[in-house]
């Protein structure tokens, strides 16, 4: 049998990409710029529950990350739209991907956490009950 690399958490370029796509707010913020350049304000309304700091932070690291542009248009009150740069436009097919997984997949998902909770309640009980 082969032997399987070690996966490291300092030198998984997996991990590293991870970390850009699997906070929920970033996933939310790239489907909010699936389709063009987005005012920043829009997006906000878009993204039910998200607060202003979140969405601040999510954008920055985005843009650090080269997955999202930022413009700012020099107006009273100034006006900043995003859209996602050609890095981040090659995320959208996986992420169309992720979103018809969950869709097809969630109701499962749930049913096997209240089978394993369910257990869980019945062996919590059973052993109290001794």
């Amino acid at each position: 049998m082969k032997a399987q690399p070690n996966i490291s958490m300092e030198s998984c370029s997996y991990r590293h990409v991870l970390e850009i796509i699997s906070n929920k707010w970033t996933a939310l913020a790239i489907y909010a710029m699936e389709d063009g350049t987005i005012r920043y304000g829009e997006m906000m309304r878009r993204i039910e529950g998200v607060s202003q700091k979140m969405l601040t932070q999510t954008l920055k690291q985005l843009e650090r990350d080269g997955v999202v542009n930022r413009k700012l248009i020099p107006s009273v009150p100034p006006v900043t739209e995003y859209s996602l740069s050609p890095l981040g436009e090659s995320l959208i097919p996986i992420m169309r991907m992720l979103k018809v997984w969950a869709a097809d997949n969630y109701d499962s998902v749930l049913e096997a956490r209240e089978e394993y909770d369910s257990q869980r309640v019945r062996v919590k009980n059973e052993v109290s009950s001794k």
